[in-house]
């Protein structure tokens, strides 16, 4: 199924499933304030049809924006169908018994509002917040982290790793048989910590391919496929792509002349911070921006020139907090909350959950910082990838 077709299932589902209680509480709450008669419920389910066939007309072109994939949206959604269907409605009717619309008539129309249609509103308002997005999102694939699908998805190292490529440092010997170690030793400690690994088919040709984050952002549900800044690495986004697919997790896609990697990309709350100067260019950043507003985020640039990669820089904490080593980043001000640590290798985490971060090895200062803020911290061993400038966010993908 393509993710239009997918979005559009979830589009249509939702809206009736909206229509569907929508029409029901309407007519339950007339029957119990007209004294319970049946007759008033047919006049009432017929009155409301119109507003109805609005509303899941309406609900329908709103899924298929994107508005339905988050509370903060699906709100104003909500409230909005709800009054301009239940207007809609009352004129169709109004028009169909051949009435002036003058003065008096309108001051119905919008008087029906805080009247006839306050319930109809009302409903139609809550049950798109709960039900109506609740089903958008399942349809649409956003919901494995929440319905306790944990995923990440990782790729075991190519032979050819010590061929990756470096920008930032001198190129230094790398032992492929510790990094495999090191490699299944990352990966234990997400199944450890609950976490079901997925593999993306490893390749052989593609040297820096175990660092897997470069060829995908996760958006709310969406699978944000990449096209990476260096050329030997454009194809390794076929096996990253393959293995969302097969999750069933819709896909967007940066196309060129547009080039964005992964590691550039630091999503907190709703806000996505994109590095730009490196391997990430000004059209994969708008392209992003036009993807991820869709999705209910806010897209903000950030000059990367001392790193490879802005998550080479600095991470979040669950609580939102920026970590990062100051002399690693260009201008600290960007971020609301940011907190210094005192190792360049201690600027990445990756969140394993609200109160557990993995991290390296090689940070063990920085590590007691976090754990003084109450955190639980597993150190795990990835010397061999920081010689290729990789951090503990490179080396997998949290669905989400």
């Amino acid at each position: 199924m393509t993710p239009l077709i997918r979005r559009l299932l979830a589009s249509v589902v939702a809206a009736f499933v909206v229509a569907f209680i929508t029409m029901d509480v309407n007519g339950l709450a007339f029957f119990l304030s007209e004294g319970m008669d049946f007759q008033i419920v047919v006049s009432a389910t017929t009155f409301f049809l119109p507003a109805i066939a609005f509303l899941l007309l309406l609900l329908v072109v709103a899924g298929m924006l994107g508005w339905l994939s988050k509370r903060r949206w699906s709100w104003i959604v909500g409230v909005g169908v709800g009054l301009l269907s239940g207007v809609i409605g009352i004129v169709l009717t109004i028009s169909t018994q051949g009435q002036t619309f003058d003065a008096i008539v309108w001051t119905q129309v919008f008087g029906s509002i805080i009247g006839v249609n306050l319930v109809y509103i009302s409903t139609a308002a809550v049950a798109t917040v709960t039900a109506g997005t609740w089903v958008y999102n399942t349809i649409n694939g956003a919901n494995f982290a929440r319905s306790g699908r944990r995923i990440a998805l990782v790729r075991a190292p190519a032979a050819t790793l010590a061929d990756g490529l470096v920008t930032h440092v001198k190129r230094k010997k790398v032992n492929v048989d510790l990094a495999n170690d090191q490699w299944d030793t990352y990966v234990a400690a997400l199944s450890a910590c609950g976490w079901n690994v997925v593999e993306v088919a490893p390749r052989d040709e593609l040297a820096d391919s175990v660092f897997v984050e470069d060829t995908v952002v996760m958006l709310n549900g969406t699978a944000v496929i990449t096209n990476p800044g260096a050329v030997s690495r454009k194809a390794e986004v076929f096996g990253t792509e393959e293995a969302v697919r097969g999750l069933g997790i819709p896909v967007a896609r940066i196309v060129e002349p547009g080039t964005l990697d992964g590691g550039d990309v630091l999503k907190v709350g709703d806000t996505v911070y994109v590095g730009s100067g490196g391997r990430t260019n000004g059209e994969g950043i708008r392209q992003l921006r036009e993807i991820a507003s869709k999705l209910g985020f806010t897209v903000v640039a950030v000059p990367v020139k001392k790193v490879l990669h802005l998550k080479s820089a600095v991470t979040a904490l669950p609580d939102g907090t920026i970590i990062g080593h100051p002399k690693l980043v260009d201008n600290e001000s960007v971020f609301p909350r940011f907190l210094p640590v005192p190792e360049e290798e201690g600027v990445a985490v990756v969140i394993v959950d609200d109160n557990t971060l993995l991290m390296s090895a090689s940070a063990p200062k920085s590590a007691d910082l976090l754990r003084s803020l109450g955190y639980r911290v597993i150190a795990v061993e990835i010397s061999e990838f920081e010689k290729l400038e990789g951090c503990v966010t490179c080396l997998s993908v949290r669905v989400r």
